[in-house]
């Protein structure tokens, strides 16, 4: 307890974070130091947080102590650019979503039982966004309560249990989130598939069966007919398909063309619904529109969002068709979520959206993704070592690989390149099922000097590993 209460102190006395009401920037104002020293830190984590919680870069791990904009900055002062955080999604700090934040809290801030304009108004503002026959929002506090609670909505729909699911897929770390994961239950130290789960293959045109963009998406799309058969087959009914609308845990994935109208129509005939996962890749990231659902030319039945939605304040959420909602409504108990919709979040809510709008920030994805894009494209035409770069908007991925011609995954060059990367203060991070992709989903204010510092390192990254 002594402990604790010197640390507190010490704490008190040496951030002196204060925020200035009459700045115009609004912004936060911080000595770069911490009450503890960064050895001590990391021996009372690995004392009283568990081995689960992973850290970046362990056993020398990144200790960041403020961030702004794209960057963020070390116990020391050190500058690092962020090319991973798809939470903070208008930029670490943003002065206008903390201002909205700060001043809620000052005034209220109390469960959504109580009559709230600001609820009513984000929920309008929000369904606003999304076609017309999604009009009806649940609030809640994070990506995995949303699976949980689409999941559930599924259930009710049709009475039925079963879920159909992609390949590399992550929706969250709850039970019922893991059991349609494969990247969680197919771990060494996983679940397992579970019986009332059928799996997709990953519908990869660089390294998947089919290539033809103009055609894999079809032939992808209709493996969900031998897997409703299964389905039946074993006397269940399918309650749902759950996929992100681009894959992350995939390798940053961008879905084939007419992939998920294909397996829409087949899993809507078999009376499931049809749940698309926003919450990575949502709120304008593909430099299109808000949602990637739309790129694909198909309204699903329920969309899961959240991570970018409170720009790093904890919100997330469930839009629906109305017709689901009621059925839920007809057949189980009233929703209540304690902290989910409360005014804090509603006005951190609406404050995200308005600076997306206001800032342009879904044409700024778009052209920066391009203009991303293709300086990467230039330095696959350089190092062999590179057999893909893909992606759209601000969601990019390098898939490295051994040999161009047999495309066997190099994961020892993608996490050197990863770690050569963070030497010189650029954060990256790598992913896929090989674990041989560096994924880039940067917050949305990256601009094109940060491109240009990126590939200053990438292509020293590089150029190094060409000459070991």
């Amino acid at each position: 307890m002594i402990i604790f209460l010197i640390h507190n102190l010490l704490s008190l006395l040496l951030w002196k974070g204060t925020y200035d009401d009459d700045d115009d920037d609004g912004k936060y104002v911080k000595e770069d130091k911490v009450a503890l020293a960064k050895d001590d830190i990391y021996k009372l984590r690995k004392q009283h947080v568990s081995e689960s919680c992973i850290l970046f870069y362990d056993p020398n791990p990144l200790q960041i102590v403020r961030a702004q904009g794209t960057y963020m900055y070390d116990e020391n002062g050190v500058e690092y650019l962020d090319c991973i955080n798809n939470v903070c999604h208008v930029g670490h700090c943003h002065p206008d979503v903390v201002r909205a934040g700060q001043k809620q809290m000052a005034a209220l801030n109390t469960n959504s039982r109580y009559l709230s304009e600001l609820n009513a108004l984000y929920a309008k503002e929000l369904t606003d966004t999304f076609p017309e026959e999604l009009d009806t929002v649940y609030f809640m506090n994070s990506g995995s309560e949303a699976t949980d609670f689409a999941m559930e909505l599924c259930r009710v729909w049709n009475d039925a249990t079963d879920f159909i699911v992609v390949e590399s897929g992550y929706h969250g770390h709850t039970r019922s989130a893991t059991s349609v994961s494969n990247y969680k239950y197919s771990h060494p130290k996983g679940i397992g598939q579970p019986d009332f789960v059928q799996q997709m293959n990953l519908p990869d045109m660089y390294r998947g069966d089919h290539r033809d963009p103009e055609t894999a998406g079809k032939k992808y799309g209709m493996q969900v007919h031998d897997l409703i058969k299964r389905v039946e087959g074993r006397g269940a009914k399918v309650a749902g398909f759950i996929a992100e609308s681009m894959l992350s845990c995939g390798g940053q994935i961008i879905l084939p063309k007419d992939y998920l109208r294909t397996v829409y129509k087949a899993v809507r005939e078999a009376g499931g619904l049809c749940i698309a996962d926003e919450v990575q890749v949502g709120f304008g990231r593909c430099g299109v529109g808000l949602w990637v659902f739309e790129t694909q030319g198909v309204v699903p039945d329920i969309v899961t969002i959240g991570k970018p939605m409170g720009n790093g304040h904890p919100i997330s959420a469930v839009v629906c068709k109305r017709a689901v909602a009621d059925k839920y409504y007809n057949n189980r108990p009233e929703y209540f979520n304690t902290y989910g919709g409360n005014p804090v979040s509603m006005a951190i809510g609406l404050a995200v959206l308005d600076v997306i709008r206001r800032e342009n920030l879904i044409a700024h994805a778009k052209q920066i993704g391009e203009n991303f894009l293709e300086e990467l494209k230039m330095a696959k035409n350089e190092f062999h070592c590179i057999g893909d770069v893909r992606g759209m908007g601000l969601f990019l991925g390098i898939e490295f690989v051994k040999d161009r011609e047999t495309r066997v995954p190099d994961e020892k060059t993608a996490v050197t390149v990863k770690h050569k990367m963070y030497k010189n203060r650029v954060i990256v991070s790598t992913e896929g099922r090989h674990n041989n992709i560096i994924k880039i989903k940067p917050p949305m204010s990256f601009k094109q000097h940060d491109v240009d510092r990126f590939m200053k390192y990438f292509r020293a990254a590089l150029q190094d590993v060409s000459r070991s």
